[in-house]
C-alpha cells in the first residue's frame, strides 16, 4: 500500500512541488509517478482539488505502466488488412467496426505518406482506436525514413496510452526510396537503412516504460536528456526481409511478418525465420518469445479447391474447411502466432470475406488449436 496524505495546500510532495526551480519540479513529478507504480494499491487522502490532482496523475501513469499492450505473447492473434483511401473512409470505418463486433484482434493499414490519395496511417490509427473499445491497430509497417524515431516514439506511446495498449508498431527499413526521396528524406543504402531500423527500435524503446532521461549518441539518431514516456513499450512487429535486417529483428524486435506475402510452407519462410532465432539466441533472447504474424491473402469460396496453392506454392484460398485445416497446422506445426488477411489480389477484403474470415474462419482455428 502507497500512502499519500494531500489534505491541504500546506502539505509537501506530491500536494505540491517541494523545490521552487523548474528542475526539482520535474523531478518531483517523476518521483510521482515513480513510486506508486509498484504498490498493489495506492491510498490518497484528500478529496479536494489537491488530492484530485495527484489522483489523477497516478491513475493514468500506473494505468499505461501496467496494461502495455492488449496482445499478449503467447496469443495467436488475427486481423485484417483495412481501407487506407480518403475515398474508402466510410467503408474503413464499416469494415473495422464489423471486426470489432466479430472479435477480430487487430486491424492494419498501409503507410505511404507520398501518395496523396492515402490516409495518412497515424492518424488514421488515432481516430479509429478512439471510435472502438477492444480492437488493435497498426502500420503494416511504418515508413520509417518519413517518421523520425524519437516522435514516432511519442507517437505510438501517446496513442498506447489513449487506447489501453491497442497499439502495435510495424517497423520497415523503408522501400520505394525514389518516392521516399521525392519527400526530402535524404536518400540512405540499404546498409544504413538497416542499422537505422535498428536503431530507432531500440531508441523507440528506451523511450518508452518511463525512468531517467534518456540521451543518445547513436550514428543515425540523437537525443539529450529526453524524458520517456510513463508507458509501456508496445509490441514491435518488423517486415524484415533481407539477412541483415533479419537478424536486427531477432535482436531487438517483438515479431516479424514475412514480406511479399509468404507463408509457412515457403522457401522464403524456411530460411528467413533461423536467420531470426540465431540472432535472437545470440543476443541472449528467446527465439520462441519473437512472433511470427502471416499477411494472408486468399479468396473463401463455398466449395473446397482442388488446390489450396498456385504453381508457385502460393497460397490461393479455399473452403472455410480448408482454412481451418491449413491454418491450425501453421500455428501447430510450424509456429505461427498471427494471421491478417488480405485479399486474393493483395488488397484489402470485403465486408463479406472478412465476416466469413471472423465468423466462421477464425472462431474455428481457435478452438481447434485450444484443444
Amino acid at each position: 500500500m502507497n500512502l499519500i496524505p494531500a489534505t491541504g495546500s500546506g502539505y509537501a510532495y506530491p500536494a505540491k512541488p517541494a523545490s521552487d526551480s523548474m528542475d526539482g519540479i520535474l523531478e518531483d513529478l517523476r518521483r510521482t509517478h515513480k513510486e506508486p507504480a509498484g504498490a498493489e494499491r495506492v491510498l490518497i487522502l484528500g478529496a479536494g482539488p489537491v488530492g484530485l490532482e495527484p489522483a489523477g496523475e497516478i491513475k493514468e501513469v500506473c494505468f499505461a505502466l501496467r496494461k502495455g499492450s492488449t496482445l499478449s505473447a503467447s496469443d495467436v492473434v488475427f486481423g485484417f488488412g483495412a481501407h487506407s483511401t480518403i475515398d474508402d473512409i466510410p467503408e474503413l470505418l464499416r469494415m473495422v467496426q464489423q471486426a470489432e463486433r466479430d472479435g477480430l484482434d487487430v486491424f492494419s493499414l498501409s503507410d505511404h505518406p507520398y501518395l496523396g490519395a492515402r490516409l495518412d496511417a497515424y492518424a488514421a490509427l488515432g481516430f479509429i482506436l478512439g471510435r472502438t473499445r477492444h480492437i488493435a491497430g497498426f502500420a503494416n509497417v511504418t515508413n520509417l525514413p518519413t517518421r523520425p524515431a524519437p516522435m514516432l516514439a511519442r507517437t505510438v506511446t501517446s496513442l498506447s496510452a489513449l487506447s489501453g495498449g491497442r497499439v502495435v508498431l510495424g517497423m520497415g527499413a523503408g522501400g520505394l526510396w525514389d518516392r521516399i526521396a521525392d519527400m526530402g528524406v535524404p536518400r540512405q543504402t540499404p546498409g544504413d537503412a538497416v542499422d537505422a531500423f535498428e536503431e530507432a527500435i531500440v531508441l523507440i524503446k528506451k523511450l518508452s516504460g518511463g525512468g531517467p532521461p534518456v540521451t543518445h549518441r547513436g550514428r543515425h539518431y540523437q537525443v539529450n536528456r529526453i524524458e520517456p514516456a510513463p508507458v509501456a513499450a508496445v509490441p514491435v512487429w518488423t517486415g524484415s526481409n533481407g539477412p541483415r535486417s533479419l537478424a536486427a529483428t531477432g535482436r531487438v524486435a517483438d515479431g516479424w511478418i514475412p514480406g511479399h506475402a509468404a507463408d509457412w510452407l515457403s522457401e522464403r519462410y524456411r530460411t528467413s525465420r533461423p536467420v531470426i532465432d540465431e540472432a535472437a539466441a545470440s543476443a541472449g533472447r528467446d527465439p520462441g518469445e519473437i512472433r511470427t504474424v502471416f499477411n494472408f491473402p486468399g479468396r473463401v469460396t463455398d466449395r473446397p479447391l482442388s488446390a489450396t496453392r498456385d504453381h508457385d506454392g502460393r497460397w490461393i484460398g479455399g473452403s472455410v474447411g480448408q482454412w481451418v485445416e491449413e491454418l491450425t497446422g501453421a500455428v501447430l506445426e510450424h509456429g505461427a502466432s498471427g494471421f491478417v488477411l488480405f485479399s486474393a489480389d493483395h488488397g484489402v477484403s470485403d465486408l463479406t470475406t472478412l465476416a466469413r474470415w471472423a465468423q466462421e474462419i477464425v472462431p474455428s482455428v481457435r478452438e481447434a488449436i485450444a484443444k
